[in-house]
C-alpha cells in the first residue's frame, strides 16, 4: 500500500512538472502583432473583413492581436512589444515626428517584422503633410502618382515561388475589384520583387500603366522582415484563397515563425 501511494505521488509530481513545462513552451511561443487600421473612408469595408479573418488566424497560429486606428499611441515603447506590425491600409502620412522615428528605428535595428497592405505606398504629399522620405526608400525609391479608381480586375503572377511568403500560391491569379496604384518608377532595382500584375490583363482595360508593375516585393536592405502587398482594397479577397494563402505566409514569414 505504501509502495502504491509513492508510485502515485511520483506519478503526480511527473505529471505536474510536465504540465508546466508545456504551458511555460506554449506561453513562450506567442507573439503579440499589433494591426494599424484606417476607421473609415472607402477601405472600411475591407477592414471589416480582415479583422475576423485576422483574429481566426491568431487563434490557429498562438498569436494575439492589438488594434489602432491612428498612430498617436506609436513609440519606441509600444512597438517593443510586438513582433510583428501591420499597416492595414494606412497611408504613411498623418504620422508624428515621434511615431516616424520610433517606426524607423524599429525597422532598421530590426526589433520586428512589418507587413504593408494597399494604403502603405500612397507616398507623395497630401493633406498638407511632405513625402516621408525614409519611407519612400523602404518601399524602393518609389513615389505614388495615379490609380485606376474605376476599379479592374487584375492577374497576379507570382515570380519568386521559392520563397516562404509565396508558398502554396497558384503562379497565377486573378484579384478583381482593384485600385492597382501606378508609381514613378517601378521599384524593382531596390528590393526583391516576389509577383507582379500583368497590366494587359486589366478588364476593364485601363490605359493608367506603368509596365514594369510589381505589386508583392520585400526590401532585404533593411533589418526587419518586412513584405508589401499591394492588394487590399476589396473585401473579397478574402474569398480568394490565393490571396489568404499570401497574407497567412507573410504573416508568418514576417513574425520569423517559419523559414
Amino acid at each position: 500500500m505504501k509502495k502504491s501511494i509513492i508510485t502515485f505521488v511520483l506519478l503526480f509530481a511527473v505529471l505536474l512538472i510536465s504540465e508546466n513545462s508545456l504551458s511555460q513552451s506554449l506561453e513562450k511561443s506567442k507573439f503579440k502583432v499589433l494591426v494599424l487600421f484606417e476607421n473609415g473612408g472607402h477601405h472600411l469595408d475591407f477592414t471589416k473583413a480582415a479583422k475576423p479573418w485576422l483574429n481566426e488566424l491568431a487563434a490557429q497560429n498562438n498569436f494575439t492581436i492589438d488594434y489602432i486606428e491612428n498612430t498617436k499611441t506609436i513609440n519606441e515603447y509600444l512597438l517593443s512589444q510586438y513582433k510583428l506590425f501591420i499597416q492595414l491600409d494606412y497611408p504613411p502620412y498623418t504620422w508624428s515626428e515621434e511615431s516616424m522615428k520610433a517606426f524607423e528605428k524599429y525597422i532598421n535595428e530590426g526589433r520586428g517584422g512589418w507587413i504593408g497592405l494597399h494604403h502603405a505606398t500612397l507616398l507623395g504629399e497630401f493633406d498638407g503633410y511632405p513625402m516621408w522620405n525614409w519611407f519612400s526608400d523602404f518601399m524602393g525609391g518609389i513615389k505614388f502618382v495615379d490609380y485606376i479608381s474605376t476599379f479592374a480586375n487584375g492577374k497576379v503572377n507570382i515570380e519568386d515561388r521559392s520563397h516562404p511568403v509565396t508558398k502554396g500560391v497558384s503562379p497565377q491569379f486573378l484579384v478583381k475589384k482593384e485600385e492597382w496604384y501606378v508609381y514613378n518608377k517601378s521599384p524593382r532595382n531596390n528590393v526583391h520583387v516576389l509577383a507582379s500584375v500583368d497590366e494587359s490583363t486589366y478588364e476593364p482595360a485601363s490605359k493608367i500603366k506603368m509596365g514594369d508593375h510589381p505589386v508583392v516585393w520585400t526590401n532585404d536592405h533593411f533589418a526587419s522582415r518586412n513584405i508589401y502587398i499591394f492588394m487590399g482594397h476589396s473585401p473579397e479577397l478574402f474569398q480568394n484563397k490565393d490571396y489568404t494563402t499570401l497574407l497567412k505566409n507573410a504573416i508568418l514569414w514576417a513574425a520569423n515563425k517559419n523559414n
